[in-house]
């Protein structure tokens, strides 16, 4: 297998993924507005705040999840299971040519793509950054349905067969091979996470220092056995009062700076191949404050 070139020269190449079919419609009749982040983002001119080539835009199918009923399992399963393949696709291109990924989602079932991507080329960690644990599955709810919530079992091998089981390489990431940074104290999947294997740290155990996590997150995954590790960061990790911008906003969060504070010292380590980000809304942003204040951020953090 082929691992990724971990030289702190590879420049960064933004990839849009703009997928939304893994969260349910805000209301009837309309669809998860996330699909934008990209463009917010990029309407602040990240791309050359990051000296970033650009990697261009995947696509997303159409957003429609028909005669699903609860009970069916993950909407838009055959179209997520799709793009995942060709953003995977995507993805070992750029590393071939030894660049850095930045992937703009979209919603969290987009990190099946990078996962797929690096299990293609051997054994890779991720380091979730996500205010909720996204540990939904079927051994544990009857509530199946948005694979955005449902993103952390998936790529750990938790979940309908199609989404996980993409080229007979389940699990894409190991439980021992994960982290999970930044869920609140009442997530009702934390203590299965946790007995699974997974490492987590809650945002209250962040907040007061988050730089101080990091030595423990890189030990963890700079194992000799890893190839290296992705970060996913949805960011409704930031507190609802800070990004309010997000399908499901929480308190008790972390605020800007604490977010800068733990994402620069992972997406620089030479392990790190690759970020995705995902769930900014900028629907719920008219004025275009919030997305000026996150891509002060992701650049803040990609350019160390």
């Amino acid at each position: 297998m082929a691992s990724v070139d971990r030289s702190p020269g590879r420049r960064l190449a933004v990839l849009d993924a703009p997928s939304n079919l893994g969260l349910r419609p805000p209301s009837a009749g309309t669809v998860p507005g996330c699909y934008k982040l990209a463009g917010a983002v990029r309407d602040q001119g990240f791309l050359g705040r990051i000296d970033a080539e650009d990697a261009g835009y995947l696509t997303p199918p159409r957003y429609d999840r028909g005669a699903w009923q609860p009970g069916d399992g993950v909407f838009h399963a055959a179209a997520i299971a799709s793009y995942t393949t060709r953003l995977a696709d995507r993805l070992s291109a750029l590393v071939d040519r030894a660049r850095f990924p930045v992937v703009l989602g979209g919603e969290c079932s987009n990190l099946l793509g990078p996962a797929l991507a690096l299990r293609r080329r051997g054994r890779y960690g991720v380091v979730y950054l996500d205010g909720h644990s996204d540990f939904r599955h079927p051994g544990n709810s009857r509530s199946v349905g948005a694979a955005g919530g449902e993103a952390l079992a998936l790529v750990t091998g938790r979940g309908q067969a199609d989404l996980t089981e993409l080229e007979a390489l389940k699990p894409y990431v190991r439980d021992a091979d994960a982290v999970l940074l930044g869920i609140r104290e009442d997530d009702e999947h934390a203590a299965e996470v946790r007995a699974a294997g997974i490492a987590v740290w809650a945002a209250r155990e962040i907040v007061p220092d988050p730089a101080a996590v990091v030595p423990a997150v890189l030990t963890q995954l700079g194992r000799d056995e890893l190839d290296g590790f992705w970060v996913h960061l949805d960011v409704d990790i930031l507190d609802a009062s800070v990004m309010p911008a997000v399908d499901s906003p929480e308190p008790g969060g972390l605020d800007h700076a604490q977010l800068r504070a733990l994402l620069t010292p992972l997406v620089t380590a030479p392990r790190c191949v690759g970020l995705d980000v995902g769930i900014f809304d900028p629907d719920l942003d008219p004025d275009a404050r919030l997305a000026a204040e996150l891509t002060d951020t992701l650049v803040a953090a990609l350019t160390g």
